[in-house]
């Protein structure tokens, strides 16, 4: 009891820290952000070892493996308590993260993430195309970028390309290359095992079209109308059993899943909502060409 007193005094005196860093730094996390993306939303096992343990919207995944955990996305910078709670919860630590992924280097899916790296000294692997983003705090973001870092900056212990596979514990966790909405977007692909069956998982980087500006007048991204159409174009072609993304709401978690359901894998199960949100943005992009 007291051993374990001990070190929940010790993880609070670290966070502190970590806290206290990250408000002497020049960061400027955006006001105006959705409320959904801070408020709290119960953790529930997925499928397999796969749990989801982020906010109402801002989907964070925890994959758990004999030899320590993997965290993919971080939220806002307010959610690191959120997020440890939500671990401590299904009965994991955070302290046993040892692998920490983003699938966009944006504010809100990066924001605790230097903070959980310090705590944890987790490795942390991104996208080579989203390395100099994540290490400058986002203010070389061709859309959101500015004299202001949004998130505390970190440096990446592995770059990711595409094809790449992430190895822990038993897991192996493929990284796709998805870029458009950002330059290093990515999804990850993967299988885990329940009790009865055996299910191809699809973490999807959902390819959002940047609205405003056109194509042509972005010129920090000479790329982006090709990485998007390459990026809708390989999508489309993707194998799997389970279908999630980085926002609830992009994948349908609140007419899924309701906190107290029993656990249901096959509620996820979902290609034909997952064809329809690829035809949207598919639709999008093609509408924004053709105002160029």
């Amino acid at each position: 009891m007291l051993k374990h007193v001990l070190t929940r005094v010790a993880l609070i005196i670290g966070l502190l820290k970590v806290c206290y860093t990250a408000f002497a730094q020049p960061v400027k996390e955006p006001r105006d952000v959705n409320s959904e993306w801070s408020k709290s939303y119960p953790p529930f096992r997925i499928v397999g070892n796969l749990y989801y343990v982020g906010t109402y919207d801002l989907a964070c995944y925890l994959i758990t493996t004999p030899k320590g955990n993997i965290l993919i996305n971080t939220g806002l910078a307010g959610s690191l308590p959120l997020i440890q709670t939500s671990i401590e919860a299904l009965g994991f630590k955070l302290s046993n993260t040892k692998v920490l992924l983003t699938m966009q280097a944006h504010y809100d899916h990066m924001g605790a993430m230097a903070a959980i790296k310090k705590l944890t000294d987790a490795r942390m692997m991104v996208d080579e195309k989203d390395v100099e983003v994540m290490e400058d705090g986002g203010r070389s973001d061709y859309a959101l970028g500015g004299d202001t870092s949004t998130y505390m900056p970190l440096k990446a212990d592995r770059l990711l390309h595409n094809g790449d596979i992430v190895k822990l514990g038993g897991m192996k966790i493929t990284m796709l290359h998805h870029p458009g909405h950002t330059k290093g977007s990515c999804s990850f692909l993967f299988t885990v095992k329940d009790e009865q069956s055996a299910y191809r998982v699809l973490l999807a980087n959902m390819p959002t079209i940047v609205t405003g500006k056109r194509f042509s007048a972005i010129p920090d991204y000479p790329e982006i109308a090709s990485d998007y159409a390459y990026t809708l174009h390989a999508m489309k072609n993707l194998s799997f059993d389970v279908w999630l993304s980085s926002h609830a709401s992009q994948f349908g978690l609140h007419t899924k899943h309701h906190p107290g359901d029993p656990y249901n894998p096959s509620a996820f199960i979902d290609q034909k909502g997952y064809d329809a949100a690829i035809h949207v943005l598919q639709s999008e992009f093609d509408k924004k060409l053709q105002a160029q």
